[in-house]
């Protein structure tokens, strides 16, 4: 499955930030006058959604290894001391990744949504752009 099909923990904020569903962000990103900003988190949210899932795989077969109706003979702690292991190096890349959306996030342009959102306008042609705002780019009365 590739990972633009893949849920990551981010997709709701970079909706919210970008203002276009995350399918419309990764056609967005592809375009010669793409935001570099856009192209990065979405290459990051690729990573994480990798990453998350790898936690998913190892927290799933560690319930399963250690279910209650299993027979206790079964159990081996160098099979989940390896999963331990294993999950901490997931989750330290989930936790890595994680921080570099939200640094790129913070250092991001204030107008770097509504470049994505006129973006979004310009390739879906039935959509209808707002109206500016009537002060939109007058000088401030002192």
């Amino acid at each position: 499955m590739s990972t633009r099909r893949k849920p990551s923990s981010v997709d709701a904020r970079l909706h919210q930030v970008f203002e276009a569903p995350i399918d419309e962000l990764y056609v967005l990103a592809v375009l010669p006058d793409a935001s570099p900003a856009l192209t990065r988190v979405l290459e990051l949210r690729s990573f994480l959604a990798l990453a998350e899932e790898q936690v998913a795989r190892v927290r799933d077969r560690v319930h399963a290894a250690t279910a209650a109706d299993l027979d206790m003979g079964e159990l081996s702690s160098d099979v989940l001391r390896f999963d331990a292991e294993w999950l901490e190096a997931a989750l330290d890349a989930r936790n890595g990744y994680l921080a570099a959306v939200d640094k790129l996030l913070r250092r991001m342009p204030p107008t770097g949504h509504r470049t994505a959102q006129a973006q979004v306008t310009t390739a879906r042609p039935t959509a209808v752009a707002a109206p500016a705002p009537q002060r939109a780019g007058a000088a401030r009365a002192r």
